[in-house]
């Protein structure tokens, strides 16, 4: 299982490649980097490609509702467009 790990910042600046190798061989779940014993950064290593992908599409599948009787296709305006009558700027 991925661990957590803590570490200071001057620690951080010198190993950092050593930690971003374990992130990506997901040897470590998370690092927290600290500066005076405060968090001030967490890393995690990226989510897989195949996850990412289905997290940004669809992520607002059943947010829009389109009421009972509602015709998707039945025009909006009841007047013709100025575009049709060859008016291109009012």
């Amino acid at each position: 299982m991925a661990a957590s790990e803590t570490i200071g910042i001057s620690a951080f600046k010198a190993r950092c490649a050593v930690i971003f190798d374990r992130l990506a061989r997901r040897e470590l779940e998370q690092v927290i980097i600290t500066r005076r014993g405060r968090p001030v950064a967490v890393l995690t290593p990226p989510k897989p490609a195949a996850e990412a992908v289905r997290d940004i599409y669809g992520f607002m599948r059943g947010s829009v509702t389109i009421p009972e009787g509602f015709d998707l296709t039945e025009p909006v305006l009841d007047e013709p467009l100025d575009a049709a009558e060859g008016i291109l700027h009012r």
